[in-house]
């Protein structure tokens, strides 16, 4: 989600599990190091300083969502 989030401002960015400190149990959601270029930096941390969505838009989209299944 990060790097599609910087991707999508248009900021190369990539990924990948950092040595000594994964948790393989946690499958995709386990721990990334997330890299973009240093001319970049600062613009990425602005751009993930926004948050993707706004409280109305998460109520919005969980409004709209089907219940979880039983």
């Amino acid at each position: 989600m990060i790097c599609g989030r910087l991707e999508n401002a248009g900021i190369r960015a990539s990924y990948k599990r950092p040595a000594g400190r994964d948790v393989p149990q946690m499958g995709v959601g386990g721990i990334r190091d997330v890299y973009v270029d240093q001319a970049d930096v600062e613009r990425a941390l602005e751009t993930l300083a926004v948050p993707a969505f706004t409280d109305e838009e998460l109520a919005q989209l969980a409004e709209q969502s089907p219940p979880p299944p039983d």
